[in-house]
C-alpha cells in the first residue's frame, strides 16, 4: 500500500526519498497548531472540569514517586488529565511495541490490519522507549550524538514500532475523529487501519489528524488498529541539541477527540488594561472548522456566545461544591461582532466586552477566570464549547524596565528540563506539583522552559500557582558551534521553514496562558535571518508579551530583553548603566548549579537590588539530571553520561542543578531561598529597617517574630508586632524601643544575634501555615575581640610525662596524649579506655576539587594545583622539640616542610625549590586538659590560590555524634553562607555528609566557634578557635578526602574505619558564576600569604558542656 503526497510521499518500507533528512518536509496531513481542546457538552462541564482540576496544592505534591511506580503514575496522570471530558479519549496505556534498529528493517506491514503482533512487546505509552530497556539514553551537552552532515542522519536510526486498538464510542456517532500526540521524540509516521495519516516532526509539540473517514464506524464490531512508527534521529534533531538526555518516543500521551461537523478549532484571548489598570478591555478570536459538506445555509444560523467566570468564588464552595452551581459566578458576557473569514480561510467570531475592576494576574496573586465559548445550532442547542483559565495581566515595556501590570517585577527565576529519573522526558501530575510548590517554597517566582515547550499541565499549574513564564522554542543548534564546515541552520534559507513552524506552533498552543511573559526563540542557535523572521512573526501574532533571546549576544533586535548567560556582576552592572541601552537585564542563565556550586550568588542579588535596570534572571538549573538505574549488584543508582555506554557523552554535566533528581533540596537551594526572599532586613546604626520587596501583596498576610541569641544560646522570642506594610515599603524599628532592647544590653555573653522572620499566618496553594518565607540574622554587637582568653588552672594535681622511645605520653588521672617525637605530632589521644585520636593533626592544604575546580582546561584551579604539585603534598618533619614548661604544661614545637610526594628527599631543608610551604607549629598541653596549638604556615608566594589552609586529623568512628557552634545547619562555604544562620546545630557524622551524585569536597560548615566530637555515652573531643583567629572552616566525614577526589559516583564511596576531620583557618570559596572558568570571586580566594591561628582542643566527659568550656576561655 502506498498514500502518495503532493511531493511523493509513500509509505516509509518502500521509498527511495527519506523524508525524515528533507529539512523543508516537516509535516504532512497535520492539523494546524492550536490552542488544547478540551470538547464539552455542556456549560456546567467546562466549569465542573476546571474547577476539578484546580483543586491542587502543596498536599498532592506528597504523591510524587520518583522509582518504579512512576510509570503507572505517568498513566494515572494521562487518564486523570482528561477525566470529565466526555468527548475527549486518551489512549495511554501499554501498546505492543517492537524496536528495528533501522527505518529499513522495521517488519514489512506492521501498520497494516492483519499483522500479527503477538510476539511483540509491551511498552507503556507514554514513555521513552531507552527508560524500559531498548536502545540506551545519551547525554550531551553541545555535541550531537552524531557526525554532523545536515539534513542528513545516521543509518544506525533505532526506529520504534508501535500498534493499539481502539474503540470509538457510541456516543460519538456522526461526529468527527481527531488523532492528537502531545509530544512523540522526534519523527514519526502513523496509520489508522493500514491507511497512512500523516508525518510529523518536533519532539515538544503536539500533532493532531483527522482519521474520521479511516476509522470503523463506532457501531461496528472491529476494532481499529493504530500504527506508529517513531525515528530516534531527524533532520529536526539537528534543531534539537539541547543540554539534556536524548531520549525518543511517544513520550506524552495521545488522545481521541471528538468533534461536531463545525466546530471551535482555535481561539485567542486578549485583554489590555486602562492605565489605572481599573478596566480591563477583552477580546476573543474564534476560529471555526467546517467539514467540506456542511451548508453555509446551516451556518448561518448557527450563534456564538463567550463568557467569562471568576474563579475567585469557587473557592469559597467548601464541602458544598457538588451543590453549587458553578455557572452563576459569571463575571462578563463578551459582544459578538460580525463573524467573518479569516485570511487562513477559518470562519471567525471577534467577541469584545469590557471588565470593570478586574482581579488582575500576577506571580503573588494568580487571579484566573474561566473563559467558556459556546456554539449552538438553530434550535440553540450546544454543537461544541471549548474553554480555558486565564488571566487579566499586562506586560508592557518601559526605559530599562519589564512591567507586569505597571510595576517592574523582579525575577528570581531557575531554569528547568522537564526531567524524571524513571520515566525520564514522560510527565507526572504529582511530580510537576512538587516542583512548583518547591519553586513558590523557595521564593522562586519565575521559570524558564528549557529549552523548548513542556506539557500542558505544566502551564495550566503555572497559571494556578503563579509563575513567571518565558515560553521557549524546540529549536537549539549548539553542536554547529564546533563545525567549521557547516553554518547554523539559522543562516540557512533551507531550514527557515522548520524553524518558523516551531515558534508558530508554540505561540499558537500556548497563546492564553496569563503565567507567559515572554517567548523564546529558542537557545544557543546562533543568531541570523531565521531569528529575525520568528521575531517578526511573533511581534505581530502576539504584541502582548516581551520577546527573549540570547543568541548572537543576546542584544540583537530580535530581543526586547538583554539576556545574557554566566555574565559576571560587572559586567551586568556595566550594561545596566550603559544610557544607551533601554532595555532591562535579565539573566537567561546564571549561577551553574553544579555539585558543590551555588557561591557568589549573593553577589549578584547585591547588585540586582540595587541597580536599576537590572530585572533579575534564572538559575540554571533545577533538577540533577540523572537516571535511575540498575548496578552489577542489583541496586539502583544515579547514573550520568558514559553510564549506560553512551557515547559521545559529556559525564556528569547533566547535574546542574539545585536539587536531586527524587527533588531533595541541594543544600544550596536554601542560599536562593535567602536571596530571593521577598521580605528584606537591615541593620543601621539605631534601627532595623524592614521592606516588603514584594509589588503587588501587602504584609498583611505574614507574622513576624524575633529570636536573640548570645553566644549561640537562646536569650528571648516573640512576635513582633508591626503595621501591614505596603509593597515596596518599608518599615523602621528603634533598637531603643525594640522588644529586645532589654536583653541585649543586659546580656554578658560574647556575640550576639538577632533573628528577623517572617511566616505564613495562613495556608496557601503552595505551603502550610507557618511556613518560613523569610528569615534574616544580624549581628547586633560583638565583644572586644582584644580581650585574652585564659586557661583556667587546676592546681591539686600535676601532669605526667613519660619519654620512652620516640614517643611522650603526657597524662593526668583519666585522660592521656601521646605525641611521637618523630613526626612532632599527637598520634593519639584517650579518655578512660576512649580512644579519640587516631590519626595525628597534620597541616592540610587540599581539598577533593568540584567541579567548578576543575572548570576552565589549563587555566582551572584544579589545573593550576596540579601544576604546583599541591594534589601531591606532603608534609615532612623538620625539626621537633619538646619540653616541661612547668608541672602544668608540656610544649612540643614542630617545623614541617610540604613538598610534593615524588621529590621527597632526606635533606628538604638543603633544597629550598622543592618546599612549597613551611608550617611551625607550637603544641601546649595544659594539666586542665587543654591542648593550645598555635600555627604559623608560609606557603611559596609563587604558588596559585590555595583549596584551603588548615589542619586534619582522624578520630575514632564511635565520636560520630557533632554539635558546632557556627553556620548551619545545612552545608555552607565562604562564598555561599548568607542564608546560613550562626546558631548550635547538632548532627550525626553520617548526615553530615552530602550526596552529591560526583563526589566532590562536601559537607563543610563556615564561621564554626567551636565543635564537639561525642560518643553515644558522651564522651569525646572538643575544638574550637583560641585567641584572635576567627571562626573556622569544618567538615567530617566518613569518606576521606582521597576517596571524595577518586570516586565516580556516591555509591562508590565506602566508609572509612574512622572520621576524618578538617578545622581550616582559610577555605577557598566554591564558585558558581559558571562551572568552565575559574569563578571564585577574589575575596574567597586564599592567595598564598603567610597565615598565624590558633585553636583549642580538650576531652569532653558526659557531664560537660562545650559551651561551658567555649565561655571558659574568656577572661571573667
Amino acid at each position: 500500500m502506498a498514500v502518495v503526497s503532493p511531493i511523493g510521499l509513500v509509505a516509509p518500507i518502500n521509498h527511495s526519498h527519506k523524508v525524515w533528512e528533507d529539512p523543508g518536509f516537516i509535516k504532512w496531513r497535520k492539523r494546524n497548531a492550536h490552542v488544547p481542546l478540551r470538547s464539552h457538552d455542556t456549560v456546567e462541564g467546562s466549569l465542573r472540569y476546571w474547577y476539578d482540576r484546580s483543586k491542587v496544592d502543596f498536599l498532592n505534591s506528597n504523591l510524587a514517586t520518583w522509582d518504579d511506580d512512576a510509570v503507572s503514575g505517568a498513566l494515572e496522570s494521562a487518564a486523570f488529565w482528561v477525566k470529565g471530558l466526555p468527548f475527549v479519549k486518551s489512549l495511554s496505556g501499554h501498546w505492543k511495541f517492537f524496536l528495528a534498529p533501522s527505518p529499513e528493517s522495521v517488519p514489512v506491514s506492521f501498520y497494516d490490519i492483519a499483522f500479527d503482533d503477538s510476539d511483540w512487546q509491551a511498552l507503556p505509552v507514554p514513555s521513552n522507549w531507552q527508560m524500559h530497556g531498548f536502545d540506551r539514553p545519551i547525554y550531551t551537552n553541545v555535541v550531537y550524538p552524531f557526525p554532523i552532515n545536515p539534513p542528513y542522519v545516521p543509518s544506525d536510526n533505532p526506529t520504534g514500532c508501535y500498534r493499539k486498538t481502539f474503540r470509538i464510542p457510541t456516543e460519538w456517532k456522526g461526529r468527527r475523529i481527531l488523532l492528537h500526540f502531545e509530544a512523540v521524540d522526534s519523527a514519526f509516521f502513523v496509520w489508522v487501519n493500514g491507511v497512512l495519516i500523516g508525518y510529523s516532526q518536533d519532539s515538544r509539540l503536539p500533532a493532531e489528524f483527522e482519521i474520521t473517514d479511516c476509522c470503523y464506524p463506532c457501531d461496528s464490531s472491529k476494532e481499529n488498529i493504530l500504527a506508529v512508527q517513531v525515528l530516534r534521529w531527524s533532520d529536526g534533531s539537528y534543531l534539537e541539541d539541547q543540554d539534556h538526555w536524548w531520549l525518543s518516543g511517544i513520550h506524552r500521551d495521545v488522545l481521541l477527540l471528538s468533534k461536531p461537523q463545525v466546530f471551535i478549532t482555535d481561539y485567542f484571548f486578549k485583554s489590555t488594561l486602562d492605565k489605572n489598570l481599573v478596566t480591563a478591555d477583552v477580546q476573543v478570536e474564534v476560529k471555526l472548522d467546517i467539514s467540506n459538506n456542511f451548508e453555509d445555509a446551516t451556518l448561518a444560523r448557527l450563534t456564538m456566545e463567550a463568557t467569562l467566570y471568576d474563579n475567585t468564588w469557587w473557592y469559597a464552595c467548601g464541602n458544598n461544591e457538588g451543590k453549587v452551581d458553578l455557572s452563576s459566578y459569571d463575571a462578563l458576557h463578551l459582544n459578538l461582532r460580525s463573524p467573518s473569514i479569516g485570511s487562513d480561510g477559518f470562519h471567525c467570531y471577534i467577541f469584545e466586552g469590557t471588565l470593570e475592576r478586574p482581579k488582575l494576574w500576577s506571580s503573588e496573586n494568580p487571579n484566573l477566570y474561566t473563559l467558556v465559548l459556546v456554539l449552538k445550532d438553530a434550535s440553540g442547542d450546544i454543537l461544541d464549547c471549548e474553554s480555558c483559565q486565564i488571566g487579566i495581566r499586562q506586560i508592557s515595556k518601559a526605559p530599562k524596565q519589564m512591567l507586569v501590570n505597571g510595576l517592574p517585577v523582579v525575577i528570581r527565576g531557575v531554569n528547568r528540563h522537564e526531567h524524571h529519573p524513571r520515566t525520564g522526558k514522560t510527565n507526572l501530575e504529582a511530580c510537576m506539583i512538587k516542583d512548583l510548590v518547591l519553586m513558590k517554597q523557595n521564593n522562586i517566582n519565575a521559570v524558564r522552559n528549557s529549552h523548548y515547550p513542556q506539557h500542558p499541565r505544566w502551564y495550566e499549574l503555572c497559571d494556578l500557582f503563579g509563575l513567571y513564564m518565558i515560553d521557549e522554542a524546540n529549536i537549539e543548534t549548539h553542536g554547529f558551534d564546533l563545525s567549521s564546515k557547516f553554518k547554523h541552520p539559522t543562516l540557512e534559507p533551507s531550514w527557515a521553514t522548520s524553524m518558523l513552524d516551531r515558534v508558530i506552533s508554540m505561540v499558537e498552543r500556548d497563546k492564553n496562558h496569563a503565567c507567559i511573559i515572554a517567548w523564546s526563540l529558542g537557545n544557543e542557535s546562533g543568531y541570523g535571518p531565521n531569528h529575525s523572521a520568528m521575531a517578526g512573526w511573533i511581534r505581530e501574532k502576539d504584541p502582548s508579551r516581551l520577546l527573549h533571546y540570547e543568541g548572537g549576544g543576546s542584544m540583537t533586535s530580535s530581543t526586547d530583553i538583554v539576556c545574557p548567560m554566566y555574565m559576571r556582576v560587572w559586567d551586568i552592572l556595566k550594561i545596566a548603566k550603559d544610557p544607551s541601552e533601554n532595555r532591562p537585564l535579565i539573566l537567561c542563565e546564571y549561577s551553574h548549579a553544579m555539585g558543590n556550586s551555588s557561591g557568589n550568588i549573593h553577589k549578584y542579588w547585591e547588585a540586582i537590588d540595587r541597580t536599576f535596570g537590572l530585572q533579575g534572571g534564572f538559575i540554571w538549573d533545577w533538577v540533577d539530571q540523572a537516571l535511575l538505574k540498575m548496578d552489577s549488584d542489583g541496586q539502583k543508582h544515579w547514573a550520568y553520561g558514559g553510564d549506560f555506554g553512551d557515547t559521545p557523552n559529556d559525564l556528569n554535566f547533566c547535574l546542574n542543578g539545585l536539587t536531586w533528581p527524587d527533588r531533595t533540596p541541594h543544600p544550596a537551594l536554601h542560599e536562593v531561598k535567602y536571596v530571593y526572599q521577598p521580605i528584606k532586613v537591615a541593620l543601621t546604626e539605631n534601627t532595623v529597617k524592614i521592606t516588603n520587596a514584594q509589588f503587588f501583596d501587602t504584609t498583611q498576610a505574614i507574622e513576624f517574630s524575633w529570636h536573640l541569641l548570645g553566644d549561640g544560646c537562646s536569650l528571648g522570642c516573640g512576635i513582633l508586632d508591626l503595621p501591614i506594610i505596603l509593597p515596596q515599603e518599608s518599615y523602621i524599628i528603634e533598637l531603643e524601643s525594640s522588644p529586645w532592647h532589654s536583653l541585649w544590653k543586659t546580656c554578658s555573653a560574647r556575640e550576639i544575634f538577632l533573628t528577623i522572620t517572617g511566616t505564613l499566618r495562613h495556608p496557601t496553594r503552595w505551603a502550610k501555615d507557618g511556613h518560613v518565607l523569610a528569615s534574616t540574622q544580624l549581628s547586633l554587637s560583638t565583644k572586644d575581640d582584644s580581650i585574652p582568653h585564659v586557661i583556667r588552672s587546676i592546681n591539686n594535681t600535676n601532669l605526667i610525662s613519660e619519654h620512652v622511645d620516640d614517643t611522650i605520653t603526657v597524662r593526668k588521672q583519666n585522660w592521656q596524649i601521646k605525641i611521637n617525637t618523630q613526626t612532632g605530632t599527637i598520634e593519639s589521644w584517650k579518655v578512660g579506655d576512649c580512644s579519640l585520636i587516631n590519626q595525628g593533626i597534620i597541616p592540610c592544604l587540599w581539598r577533593a576539587p568540584t567541579d567548578n575546580d576543575k572548570g576552565g582546561g589549563p587555566s582551572s584551579y584544579f589545573c593550576r594545583w596540579k601544576d604546583a604539585l599541591l594534589d601531591n603534598l606532603i608534609f615532612l618533619t623538620d625539626a621537633c622539640s619538646i619540653r616541661e614548661l612547668s608541672n602544668n604544661m608540656v610544649q612540643v614545637k614542630t617545623v614541617y616542610l610540604g613538598v610534593p610526594k615524588d621529590q621527597n628527599t632526606d635533606h628538604e631543608s638543603e633544597n629550598p625549590s622543592h618546599i612549597l610551604c613551611r608550617v611551625d607549629v607550637d603544641y601546649c598541653i595544659h594539666e586542665s586538659g587543654d591542648v593550645i596549638i598555635d600555627y604559623k604556615i608560609k606557603p611559596k608566594d609563587d604558588l596559585p590560590p590555595l583549596p584551603r589552609v588548615g589542619v586534619v586529623f582522624h578520630i575514632e568512628k564511635s565520636l560520630d555524634h557533632v554539635t558546632w557552634y557556627g553556620r548551619g545547619p545545612f552545608e555552607c562555604y565562604p562564598d555561599r553562607k548568607e542564608g546560613a544562620h550562626v546558631g548550635i546545630y547538632g548532627s550525626n557524622v553520617r548526615d553530615l555528609h552530602v550526596p552529591y551524585i560526583a563526589p566532590v569536597e562536601c559537607s563543610g560548615r563556615a564561621d564554626v566557634r567551636w565543635v564537639a566530637f561525642q560518643n553515644s555515652n558522651g564522651f569525646g573531643l572538643y575544638a574550637s578557635i583560641y585567641g584572635t583567629s576567627p571562626p573556622m572552616q569544618m567538615s567530617a566525614s566518613f569518606y576521606g578526602t582521597a576517596e571524595l577526589e577518586t570516586a565516580t559516583h556516591n555509591h562508590y564511596l565506602v566508609e572509612r574505619d574512622d572520621i576524618e576531620v578538617h578545622l581550616d583557618h582559610k577555605h577557598m570559596g566554591v564558585g558558581g558564576d559558571d562551572s568552565w572558568s575559574p569563578s571564585v570571586h577574589d575575596e574567597y580566594l586564599v592567595h598564598p600569604l603567610p597565615f598565624s591561628f590558633s585553636m583549642r582542643l580538650c576531652s569532653i566527659y558526659p557531664s560537660t558542656s562545650s559551651q561551658d568550656i567555649y565561655r571558659s576561655q574568656i577572661s571573667q
